[in-house]
């Protein structure tokens, strides 16, 4: 069950990561750069721990989580004017270069 539960941390952490790359892309707003930064960092430890997971249950998951606080949100500006949920989560935003 850890381990399910460690590889759902991972996408979820990649997913955000691939947002906020996408965000960046689009807008070059650098506070979604240092949240993709952050991401990267944080999905390298979370792969520590879904790799941990398999010797050390307890310690795989602690270090799951670490990653996840790593990858809290920070402040970000508005880049979402008239968008849907969905468009908001696959990283659509109304505002460009």
């Amino acid at each position: 069950m850890y381990l399910q539960i460690a590889i759902v941390a991972y996408v979820v952490v990649l997913f955000l990561t691939m947002r906020d790359i996408r965000i960046f892309k689009r807008t070059g707003i650098v506070s979604y750069r240092k949240g993709a930064l952050k991401g990267i960092v944080a999905s390298t430890i979370v792969l520590i721990g879904v790799l941990m997971v398999g010797v050390n249950s307890e310690l795989g998951i602690l270090i799951v989580l670490i990653g996840l606080y790593i990858n809290q949100k920070g402040v970000r500006e508005n880049v979402f004017t008239d968008a849907t949920a969905l468009e908001r989560l696959l990283g659509k935003t109304d505002y460009h270069r």
